[in-house]
């Protein structure tokens, strides 16, 4: 399983669709917090400008928990956050919303 959490409903579609595998989509943090009581997902691809909490809230709620702090992130954003440090979270990867492609999306798919 695959979370992808976007309140951009067409971009997370577009995730999603490139992923084919079983995805779940979550428009804002809160709705993907309650769902990680039910299932622990593989890989989440997770926007940081979301409605309500955001990405970096997440962020920090997974990294609070042993089992969920382990679960490989992929930030998607047209910020830019190279110069903030993600070290304490599993990120592996960050997609520009502004040139991404599906191979890119693709690979850390492959990497699961």
């Amino acid at each position: 399983m695959i979370f992808v959490i976007d309140d951009d409903e067409i971009m997370a579609e577009c995730i999603a669709r490139v992923v084919k595998k079983e995805t779940k989509i979550f428009s804002n943090a809160i709705a993907a917090i309650e769902a990680l009581n039910d299932e622990v997902p593989e890989l989440i691809f997770l926007d940081i400008l979301l409605d309500g909490p955001d990405g970096f809230t997440f962020l920090n709620e997974l990294a609070s928990y042993q089992d969920t702090a382990k679960i490989p992130i992929v930030i998607v954003t047209s910020l830019d956050v190279s110069n903030v440090d993600l070290s304490q979270y599993n990120v592996v990867g960050i997609l520009s919303k502004d040139n991404m492609t599906p191979q890119e999306i693709k690979k850390y798919v492959d990497q699961i």
